[in-house]
């Protein structure tokens, strides 16, 4: 009895034993269960990142073959840019030699155009004295030639000769006897009539021939004077032409660049100039016709105060860009402007600065904000003004010095 209770104690403590054996076993069985699930999710989770790692690679490998594409033609690009500055600054360079000798032939017209104006001054007043030489000279000639007729009929009524008959006889007559009686009681009858007529101004013959060589030496001058006043002219025609020229050059550079500062500054439209006689460009004046975007053509002067402010604008850069200005002060330019105009203003002017450095008195912060340096005036204590300057940024003010160099 006793061996059997220890016999069945036994196979309790067997059977314990196994079902604790069994329970670690499912414990690890449901442990390695997770584990597999566990797995096969991290398994799963590794092929997808594969695939789209995969994926990523395939991709990178076409931008990394669009990039090789594209550099390749960014390099030919870069080769064609460097060839057209080449060809760019070598033009650049012909054109700025071109505008040195435009502007030593201008200034060499200017001294030409100077000592003509001079000189026809001169010729002028030369002009005038000798006219007024011409005039004396003729009231001369007229009293001499009063004098000869009167000389002339006094020799017919004394001798019965004209004066070319006498000028003509070799040889004076003689007489003798009654023929000499006769002819000494005409002489002296003929004295006495001479004494009664007055004194003879025995100096006229002298005094014509005096004043016929002077007027013949007038005669010379007035001769060479007209000579010069006719190269004067011809040299003011020449210099007229010349003068035409370069003025229709300029105009028609002018109105091109006024047209595309205007479309600039508008944002589209049509601004041009016209003249108005084209037969005579020297007297003629000119009329500045402006269509902003949506008007039709009209002259300026029927234009908004903003519209007009915007369109002499354009004309000022227009013409600075035919000929820059080493500066230029603008007065509240900008005070009709709205704020879309005021930015387009602004950027003309710093387009502008480049070649031309831009002094601008203004109240508008937006035009403020764009300037490198402002400078202010402000009174501190009562009567006393002080100007105050603020430069704004480095960046902003090598900007400003390169504008100004």
């Amino acid at each position: 009895m006793h061996a059997a209770q220890q016999s069945l104690d036994e196979l309790r403590t067997a059977r314990d034993n196994a079902s604790q054996s069994a329970s670690d076993a499912r414990a690890q069985v449901a442990g390695l269960e997770e584990r597999r699930r566990a797995a096969a999710s991290s398994l799963q989770r590794i092929e997808s990142m594969v695939q789209e790692v995969s994926a990523r690679i395939g991709k990178l490998q076409g931008q990394l073959e669009s990039a090789a594409a594209e550099k390749q033609q960014r390099e030919a690009e870069n080769e064609t840019i460097a060839e057209q500055l080449t060809t760019w600054t070598a033009e650049r360079e012909t054109a700025e030699a071109r505008d040195r000798e435009l502007q030593t032939e201008s200034e060499q017209i200017r001294a030409r155009i100077a000592e003509i104006e001079e000189e026809l001054k001169t010729a002028r007043q030369l002009l005038d004295s000798a006219r007024d030489r011409r005039g004396e000279l003729g009231t001369a000639i007229a009293r001499l030639q009063s004098d000869g007729e009167h000389m002339a009929e006094t020799c017919i009524q004394d001798l019965g000769l004209t004066r070319p008959d006498l000028i003509a006889i070799e040889e004076l007559p003689r007489f003798s006897g009654d023929e000499l009686v006769t002819a000494d009681n005409e002489q002296k009858e003929m004295r006495t009539r001479l004494e009664n007529m007055g004194p003879v101004n025995m100096m006229a013959l002298e005094e014509y021939k005096e004043t016929a060589e002077r007027h013949e030496f007038l005669e010379t001058q007035r001769k060479d004077l007209l000579d010069s006043i006719e190269n004067t002219q011809n040299t003011i025609k020449e210099i007229d032409q010349i003068t035409k020229v370069k003025f229709d050059e300029a105009f028609a550079a002018i109105n091109e660049n006024f047209g595309h500062a205007f479309k600039k500054l508008f944002g589209g439209g049509q601004g041009f100039m016209r003249l108005t006689d084209d037969l005579n460009t020297a007297d003629s004046g000119i009329d500045v016709i402006a269509s902003p975007p949506g008007k039709k053509l009209q002259n300026v002067l029927l234009l908004s105060g903003g519209e007009k402010t915007l369109t002499a604008f354009s004309l000022l850069v227009g013409i600075f860009q035919f000929a820059p200005a080493p500066f230029c002060i603008l007065d509240e330019v900008d005070a009709p402007l709205d704020e879309t105009n005021v930015g387009r203003f602004n950027e003309l002017v710093k387009e502008m600065s480049l070649k031309t450095q831009f002094i601008l008195i203004t109240h508008s912060k937006r035009t403020m904000s764009t300037a490198p340096v402002m400078y202010g005036v402000t009174m501190q204590e009562p009567g006393v003004s002080k100007i105050v300057s603020v430069r704004f940024g480095d960046e902003v003010a090598n900007q400003a010095r390169v504008a100004t160099a």
